[in-house]
């Protein structure tokens, strides 16, 4: 192995980084879900 593919083999190892997050649209689903309680819960209070 040269220098040079060692060195691209190090480049292409994953870093955990934003493609490994898996589903976004269980976080998009989650992030809705907490906006719906909130306002539930804004409106109960009388707060709007």
């Amino acid at each position: 192995m040269t220098a040079t593919s060692a060195t691209a083999t190090r480049l292409r190892a994953r870093t955990g980084g934003p493609k490994d997050d898996g589903p976004k649209i269980l976080e998009h689903v989650l992030g809705w879900a907490l906006v719906v309680v909130l306002a539930m819960l804004v409106t109960q209070l009388g707060l709007l």
